[in-house]
């Protein structure tokens, strides 16, 4: 996916990448070398949600979505939106670099 992007969405796209993986990471896989494509079944929506502007609520929203319905674990919102205001601090620092 990443070839057809501009510099900007790639950098975005690398940043979220990171951040699901060592910030979100809601099974506890960062420390796994072999588990680094562990998140990135889910890097497409987020990264679709980020460029199209999407609010931190929303985001926040998803990641709970998934770490509850899709891997069935116990809810925790706050770090939920702990993550999206980091990708969305991403979002808008990058915004600002490729202006």
């Amino acid at each position: 996916m990443c070839n057809k992007l501009s510099p900007k969405d790639k950098a975005l796209y690398s940043a979220v990448d990171e951040v699901l993986h060592y910030v979100w990471d809601p099974i506890g896989v960062s420390g796994v070398p072999q588990a680094r494509d562990e998140y990135h079944g889910y890097l497409p929506h987020v990264f679709g949600m980020l460029r199209s502007g999407a609010s931190e609520e929303s985001v926040a929203a998803y990641l709970s979505d998934v770490a509850t319905v899709r891997m069935g674990l116990a809810a925790c919102p706050q770090k939920n939106r702990e993550v999206a205001n980091v990708l969305i601090g991403w979002r808008d620092a990058l915004d600002e670099k490729f202006a």
